[in-house]
């Protein structure tokens, strides 16, 4: 075995432990004694420190062992003292050590009667003060603690699931609390140690002094004020000495479980939060003003009236300088490349050529901004959710007086402008199309025939019936047409969160049925995802988590969640199109067509059905036809069908017919009436239009 085996820090605990208790059982030399008292105060004075200079109580959660420790130790010294005063006590006060002589000399000045009441006075502070009131705030602490673990492990629990943690870092937040709630319940029973220390200190110093008298004049002949004199003053010191260290770890027990977690030490804690100039300038009143009274020491009361005021004016000027200062902008190194430089963080991009990068100038009357950033309010408040924020951006990729709008860095639409011309567009309802001079294009938004005509004409446009817009209106209505069918796109995690947060302010018990548990985040998201991509809006919340709750109490499958959704808001699916008291015209499938429909082909993987192409087709044409016919300004028209059915002819009409809602014979309200308008694959049997027919006959 090597020298670094035999002295191994591993053995330093129990080798301490050992010391501790054969200075309990067994006599040791005086000088050793000293020595162990001056290493006692040492340890006090070290355990007092590092309280002081933790962040956080869980800093030092060692405390609880070494307040232990730390007691048996003054414990084990009270013992070895007490044998030595008693056994040697009557060869006078330098018989037990020196430095139970010179507290015993120096800090009573050798009245023990003196030091009776220094010695009851500190206990009181120690036992009545101190650690009553470390105790009771270890308690309460303790008691909390265990209180909100359930709520802190939901907490980490969630931030997991919603992919804000990985595994690792909620292991270590998890082991951080469980490790709080170890740290508070053995305080709790720690400052028991500090309370019983202070009651065995005080038996300690009547059995010293009782026995002592009894010594000195049985064994030793001495009279009751000789043996007075020796034992009681030595019982008086070896008391004082195990009394300061007792109040300095008593101390610093109620510093740890006082402390509030902060990036400083306790005393940087407490400088920075008395460093406010506002708190000295009424203290340098309030003493200036009592040193006034002629009873008062003005000696006393006006120099520190005007320290208090000095620090006041230097705290302020502190403060004030740090609040002006500027930090000096570093030059940007050319050669240094971060992750900023080379990602786009942005979803909506408006990306304009150099010709019309001053649409944007708003100085010189340029509305591009202002328009987009009433767009994007309008459009939070349709959609329901806050949609990320437009970037508008110049390219050279681009011609000069194009524009293209991407989404997540695809484009999804373009065109060109003529800034400074207005746009006429032909909405069907222009008198004469040759009286207007201009240059003929096509509106990027609906693809209606228009002009590009000088400001000039504007009247003698609005008069033959065009409707005339400037350029910032063209490229914010595309901007609007392209994105209103795309706010599945534009929603995230973080978006769901907000919401999230938002009515778990006031629905905190209809949240906590869907999120963490059954549901985590990210299926949340897709969810609602779903919902936006088929046209149901995010603004009226409430409804829609309560048909997600109902729904996830059922099952955790995608679909099935947004057919039972689905089936749940049936009146607020038809909300925007037909009223409650409006017939709703309804088209049908033929009986045999729609049989061919849901018994058709299946996609493997997952199990939707997969619309034969010419079928199709046929189909969506013959829809696409029924909804054309209609008169302008008509209720929009549903196509009800089965709800195995509703999925696949969903997709199949988005292109071709999207006038035309599709539902399920299930997410019809019951007291929805409805028209029969046509019914398709039967046309050469029978004339389709008839009224009358309820949800029954349309299941039938």
């Amino acid at each position: 075995m090597n020298a670094r085996q035999i002295f191994s820090p591993a053995l330093a605990l129990p080798i301490g432990i050992l010391t501790i208790i054969l200075l309990m059982v067994m006599p040791i030399p005086v000088i050793l004694l000293d020595l162990f008292f001056v290493l006692n105060i040492a340890l006090s004075v070290s355990v007092l420190m590092a309280a002081m200079n933790a962040q956080k109580p869980l800093d030092f959660s060692s405390f609880p062992s070494v307040l232990l420790f730390a007691t048996l130790l003054r414990l084990a010294l009270n013992v070895a003292s007490t044998r030595i005063v008693l056994m040697n006590g009557h060869e006078g006060e330098a018989a037990a050590g020196m430095v139970i002589e010179a507290f015993g000399a120096f800090l009573i000045g050798g009245n023990f009667t003196v030091g009776i009441f220094v010695f009851l006075i500190l206990m009181i502070i120690n036992l009545m003060v101190v650690t009553k009131g470390a105790g009771r705030v270890s308690e309460v602490s303790a008691r909390f603690t265990l209180d909100a673990l359930p709520g802190k492990q939901m907490a980490i629990d969630a931030d997991l699931a919603a992919g804000l943690l990985t595994a690792d870092e909620a292991k270590a937040r998890r082991r951080e609390i469980a490790t709080e709630a170890d740290f508070y319940g053995s305080m709790d029973g720690a400052s028991k140690f500090v309370k019983g220390d202070a009651v065995a200190a005080l038996l300690i110093l009547f059995i010293n002094i009782i026995a002592g008298l009894v010594l000195g004049m049985t064994t030793h002949g001495l009279s009751i004020a000789e043996a007075g004199q020796h034992y009681i003053t030595l019982a008086i010191g070896d008391a004082l000495v195990a009394s300061v260290p007792a109040l300095l770890l008593s101390i610093a027990a109620a510093v740890i479980v006082t402390r509030v977690s902060d990036t400083r030490d306790l005393t940087g804690q407490i400088g920075g939060q008395l460093a406010d100039p506002k708190i000295w300038l009424p203290v340098a009143c309030i003493l200036f003003a009592i040193g006034c009274i002629p009873a008062m020491p003005q000696a006393i009361f006006l120099p520190l009236a005007a320290g208090a005021f000095l620090l006041w004016r230097t705290l302020k000027t502190r403060r004030e300088a740090v609040e002006n200062f500027v930090e000096p902008v570093a030059a940007p190194d050319p050669s240094k490349i971060s992750i900023d430089d080379v990602t786009d963080q942005t979803l909506v991009t408006i990306q304009l050529g150099y010709g019309l990068i001053h649409l944007t100038d708003e100085r010189h009357g340029a509305t591009l901004i202002a328009r987009l950033t009433g767009l994007r309010r309008q459009m939070c408040q349709a959609f329901g959710f806050v949609i990320p924020p437009f970037r508008i951006e110049d390219t050279f990729e681009i011609d000069p007086d194009g524009y293209r709008i991407t989404l997540g860095g695809s484009p999804i639409g373009s065109g060109r402008l003529k800034p400074d011309s207005l746009l006429a567009i032909d909405t069907g309802e222009v008198m004469q199309a040759h009286a207007v001079p201009g240059e003929a294009t096509v509106d990027p938004s609906f693809g209606c025939p228009a002009l590009w005509i000088d400001p000039g004409s504007r009247d003698l446009a609005v008069a033959e019936g065009y409707l005339v817009v400037d350029p910032e209106s063209v490229i914010a209505t595309q901007l609007h047409q392209l994105i209103a069918t795309r706010a599945q796109d534009l929603l995230g995690p973080d978006q769901v969160r907000d919401l999230v947060d938002h009515l778990r302010g006031r629905h905190g018990q209809l949240i906590e049925t869907i999120t963490p548990q059954p549901l985590s985040l990210a299926a949340v998201t897709r969810v609602l995802k779903a919902l936006l991509a088929d046209g149901i809006s995010l603004r009226h919340a409430l409804p829609i988590f309560s048909s997600l709750s109902l729904a996830a109490q059922q099952t955790g499958e995608h679909d099935r969640l947004i057919d039972i959704i689905r089936a749940d808001l049936g009146a607020m699916l038809l909300g925007e199109t037909c009223s409650p008291d409006t017939k709703l015209p309804v088209i049908t499938l033929a009986a045999q067509l729609e049989e061919m429909v849901v018994n058709g082909m299946q996609d493997p993987a997952s199990g939707e059905l997969i619309i034969e192409p010419d079928l199709g087709r046929s189909i969506g044409e013959r829809i696409a036809a029924i909804v054309g016919a209609r008169e302008p300004g008509s209720t929009q028209p549903a196509l009800i069908v089965q709800p195995r059915a509703r999925r696949a002819l969903a997709a199949l009409l988005k292109m071709r017919a999207p006038g035309c809602t599709v539902l399920s014979i299930t997410e019809l309200p019951p007291t929805q009436p409805i028209e029969v308008i046509a019914v398709v694959g039967g046309e050469t049997h029978e004339e389709p239009a008839a009224l009358g027919h309820d949800t029954e006959a349309l299941a039938a």
